[in-house]
């Protein structure tokens, strides 16, 4: 019909009409008029009209886009849609406002794309199967995880095998030390049953030292890789797009933790354990999705050596007249027993083994200081027996408000001190640690006597040894009777068998 265009599914119909009839029961079939079934088979119809080269309305912006904006996008192509309108209205007063930020965001997108400066392309890379493993660290704190009811800022080290996504992750509170790098590169490739060709990561410094131009391997980190025979190779700095196949899977291992940790309900975990458990889980079924490509490149990864080398920094320490020795700026307390040996600590990321000789000693859980701060780790339990023979001594000691358990000795040390200090009060605190010590009781005792200063009395040690102490045990009265010797004929078939 006149006026209405035909469009290219008409023309197929058209086409596929003719096949079998003539041109003008075919036109007619198709509703279309026979001069144009002429012009069909003639090649000469078009279905596409040409693009409009006039504008349907008045340019909004009359000039103005050309004359102000374009040379600032010239000079700073970064500068957003809504910051432009604000110079247009500036430049024209009460002419614009917020119904012509869509109109702008167009004309904006439409010179970026006809006049915009070059961006950098991504280049998708093939992997090989068993070629590249690559290990990165990415903050949880934004998840906020609680552990008792404690902030818990962490870290997860992730290793994933580029290949076929398979992942390992494990829990760090150290930081991006060589210890937890150590530590979680070694498991990774023991648990996923073999090694890459090479192992990529950032810039760590447990790795790389950086203040080379050259890419040298720190010396721990070179003797890790060659136990293991895996080239160690890095990312330019500041490009964590060469990273991609880790630092996108850092956004989705996040993500779906969070997801789970809203189907828990709760974002605090008893103890450090659960919450490693509840990542396990979810690596676990990440790598469950990936189990047929990841039994692919099993078969090309190298084989593991023979043993485990070195996860953790050795330190020698000795231990002072104070039964204390200090590593990595933390003040640890030891047994007494040990004051004046000399010490091997075998630091990892989060415990220290003490080694007398070749004899563990002691294993300490390792402690982090802050910043350029000093912490200090330390156990009552250690010298509370040596305190006990000068209790007095606790008044002014040092480490006094450490030595104080948390919880409720602490409101019970508070309780005490509450109207002055005395030594008296200081050799009831040293006492009911003692009898903590002894009885392994901490708990118990700490809530029992808190109760009763609450409620305005003191329970006297005296009472809590009878209360907490081991109970008398009753020895029972044993009588033995002897047997004759001659009952051993019986057994050997008379006197003389």
């Amino acid at each position: 019909m006149p006026g209405i265009s035909i469009t290219q599914q008409q023309v197929k119909l058209y086409m596929s009409y003719r096949r079998n009839n003539s041109q003008v029961k075919s036109a007619a079939k198709t509703d279309i008029s026979e001069r144009s079934a002429r012009r069909i088979e003639k090649g000469e119809h078009q279905t596409q009209h040409q693009p409009r080269q006039y504008r349907t309305r008045k340019d909004p912006f009359n000039g103005l886009f050309e004359k102000h904006l374009i040379p600032l996008l010239k000079a700073n192509p970064a500068l957003q849609p809504i910051t432009l309108l604000d110079v247009l209205a500036d430049k024209a007063p009460e002419q614009f406002d917020t119904s012509h930020l869509r109109t702008l965001q167009r004309r904006v997108k439409r010179w970026r794309v006809q006049e915009g400066p070059e961006q950098e392309v991504i280049f998708l890379q093939r992997h090989t199967p068993g070629d590249m493993g690559i290990s990165d660290y990415t903050w949880m704190n934004k998840l906020n995880i609680t552990l008792s009811g404690n902030e818990f800022k962490h870290k997860l080290y992730h290793y994933r095998l580029v290949y076929s996504g398979w992942t390992y992750v494990q829990v760090t509170l150290g930081g991006e030390s060589f210890e937890s790098l150590s530590s979680g590169l070694q498991n990774a490739f023991w648990r996923s049953g073999g090694v890459p060709a090479s192992h990529r990561t950032d810039s760590l410094s447990a790795a790389f030292k950086n203040h080379n131009e050259e890419t040298l391997l720190t010396e721990r980190y070179g003797k890790l890789c060659k136990h293991y025979g895996v080239s160690a190779t890095r990312n330019n700095k500041g490009v964590a797009h060469e990273n991609g196949a880790i630092e996108s899977a850092h956004g989705h291992l996040k993500r779906k933790i969070d997801q789970q940790l809203m189907l828990r309900g709760s974002r605090d975990f008893n103890h450090l354990a659960d919450y490693e458990t509840f990542i396990n889980i979810i690596v676990a079924k990440i790598n469950r999705q990936c189990k047929t490509r990841f039994e692919e490149e099993k078969a090309h990864l190298q084989s593991l050596p023979s043993r485990r080398t070195n996860d953790f920094s050795e330190l020698h320490v000795k231990v002072n007249s104070s039964s204390t020795i200090t590593v990595k700026r933390v003040l640890y307390t030891v047994p007494s027993r040990l004051v004046g040996a000399a010490l091997l600590v075998h630091i990892y990321d989060v415990r220290l083994a003490l080694f007398h000789g070749h004899e563990l000693t002691l294993t300490l859980p390792r402690i982090y200081a802050q910043g350029s701060a000093r912490a200090r780790c330390i156990d009552y339990r250690h010298v509370i027996h040596s305190l006990a023979k000068k209790p007095n001594a606790f008044r002014n000691s040092l480490l006094r408000d450490n030595l104080i358990p948390d919880g409720d000795f602490t409101l019970i040390w508070q309780e005490l001190t509450l109207n002055s200090l005395s030594d008296t009060d200081c050799r009831y605190m040293v006492d009911l640690l003692v009898l903590a010590d002894n009885y392994d009781c901490e708990s118990a005792l700490g809530r029992y006597v808190l109760t009763a200063l609450e409620e305005g009395s003191r329970i006297s040690i005296k009472q809590c040894r009878e209360l907490f102490g081991p109970d008398n045990i009753e020895i029972p009265l044993l009588v033995s009777q002897q047997h004759s010797l001659s009952s051993y004929d019986c057994l050997i078939g008379g006197l003389h068998g």
